[in-house]
């Protein structure tokens, strides 16, 4: 059977699955388990075959002439595709023991719109024209909406409104519009290596409709479209986990690596500066989110800026429009998502155990959930850059890829980034391990819904644990994804 079709029935009937199996808690995770795993499987299994040139394409359904509901797996797609699969299955055994540790309800639509959105992600990744791209686009947004209002709380229900609302006026008020220019200039919406707008368009109009691209793919989160994910935060942080690093602000950075490259094509970006503005938009974003994460004192509200700013390096590797940048880009789909996963199952682990959810509160508890504090550590020196961590190489390419286009400016920014990302980032770590207890012996949380005086259940740890792992197995073992992206990014 056709692996596009394999890899997107199978979120697609976990969710129908998990549904019917809502009444049995062991079953409805089971399923959920199990679902995740095969597609893990699939979408591994396809490497080989990917890596080795074929394209294994399905058209759904012709929409009107010329507009196919078009799925091909690309080396690109393929990258992103196995993020989300990889990640799904443990982002499942850590969501179980999250929402009985913090004792929330509805667990049931949780998890069925936890699949949804993976099923959305595999749309979204296996897309082979915007067309398909938008619709599966809308399809996350609307999937994950009630993930995000999942506590039903005054303050959920109003990070819900700020994050549909942006999430769809910039989407259909910019995507759509875009999408729709493209393909009158260029007589089809495609993708295909190389770009489909080499000289269709003056460089004044490829200026504006790139932009109108990268604004309108609010899931990148660059400033100003960028207010909706800080106020996402209100949900439970498995939620948080898929917002930041498995699939919705992945998708965003993912499209515009894929428009980049396969729509208006790096050598077209490249000699008419079309991206130029751009560049100065995704450097200002990276610096302005740092320093706005050095002053919240909310723990996933720091992780919240750090992750709009993560992502500017993406949409910046994409517009510096060469190779060498925009396989950097590609790698840190990758690396940053298992290194942000990571810090957000930690601020879980940490809210669950002892209700802490402040970064002044956390003085002394490295000492009692060592194991939580140490990968917290590990995936903050991934994010930072700092070898034997994966986020070395994708900073690394990164680097690379600006000094080949001679721009010395983003050098510059990249590296006051890291420096911002050390700020920010290592001195949770050393109020845990370093400072002494704020609190005497046994006055931590009450004992209710898993609260205890050491670490999170094994469901929690477990996960963040093989993550944080991740980050130090991704240093070496990240040329599968090097030789995927060249594929992908010759």
């Amino acid at each position: 059977m056709n692996v596009v079709i394999v890899a997107l029935a199978i979120p697609l009937l976990t969710a129908l699955a998990v549904a019917f199996a809502g009444r049995s808690p062991a079953l409805r995770n089971a399923v959920t388990l199990i679902g995740g795993g095969l597609l893990a499987v699939v979408v591994f299994g396809a490497w080989p075959t990917v890596i080795g040139g074929d394209r294994p394409t399905w058209e759904a359904w012709a929409i009107l002439p010329g507009i196919e509901l078009l799925f091909v797996l690309e080396p690109l797609g393929l990258l992103y595709a196995s993020v989300a699969a990889g990640l799904w299955p443990i982002t499942s055994v850590y969501a179980a023991g999250y929402l009985e540790g913090a004792g929330e309800k509805h667990r049931t639509r949780f998890f069925v719109c936890f699949a949804l959105a993976i099923f959305a992600a595999m749309g979204i990744a296996l897309a082979g024209n915007l067309v398909t791209l938008f619709l599966f686009y809308e399809v996350l947004t609307l999937s994950t909406w009630p993930l995000v209002t999942h506590k039903g709380t005054a303050e959920a229900r109003r990070g819900g409104r700020i994050y549909l609302g942006i999430l769809i006026t910039t989407s259909v008020g910019l995507l759509l519009p875009a999408i729709v220019w493209a393909g009158l200039l260029a007589g089809t919406t495609e993708f295909r290596a190389g770009g489909i707008l080499t000289g269709k368009a003056s460089p004044a109009v490829l200026a504006v409709l790139y932009a109108l691209f990268l604004f309108g793919l609010g899931k990148a989160a660059l400033m100003p479209f960028h207010r909706w994910l800080p106020a996402a935060m209100v949900a439970p942080t498995p939620v948080s986990a898929l917002l930041h690093a498995v699939a919705v602000v992945k998708a965003g950075v993912f499209a515009v690596l894929k428009v980049s490259v396969m729509i208006f094509g790096l050598d077209n970006l490249d000699q008419t500066d079309a991206s130029e503005i751009m560049q100065w938009v995704a450097g200002f974003t990276i610096l302005m989110a740092s320093i706005i994460a050095l002053q919240q004192d909310n723990l996933k509200a720091r992780l919240a800026y750090s992750t709009i700013s993560q992502l500017s390096y993406i949409v910046l590797g994409a517009t510096m429009a060469t190779s060498l940048a925009a396989q950097g880009a590609g790698l840190h789909i990758v690396m940053h998502a298992l290194g942000k996963i990571t810090l957000f199952f930690c601020a879980g682990a940490i809210y669950v155990a002892h209700h802490k959810t402040l970064v002044s509160e956390l003085d002394g508890l490295g000492r009692k959930m060592p194991w939580t504090f140490a990968a917290f550590g590990l995936a903050s020196l991934s994010i930072i850059g700092i070898p034997p961590l994966g986020g070395t190489w994708s900073k690394w390419w990164l680097t690379l890829g600006a000094l080949e286009a001679e721009q010395y400016w983003i050098v510059a920014t990249l590296a006051i980034s890291s420096l911002l990302n050390i700020a920010y980032l290592l001195p949770i770590v050393a109020r845990g391990f370093l400072r002494p207890s704020a609190e005497p012996p046994h006055a931590g949380a009450p004992q209710d819904h898993g609260h205890h005086d050491g670490e999170a259940a094994a469901t929690m740890v477990a996960p963040l644990m093989l993550t944080a792992v991740g980050c130090l197995a991704a240093f070496v073992l990240a040329e599968p994804a090097i030789r995927l992206l060249q594929g992908a990014i010759p």
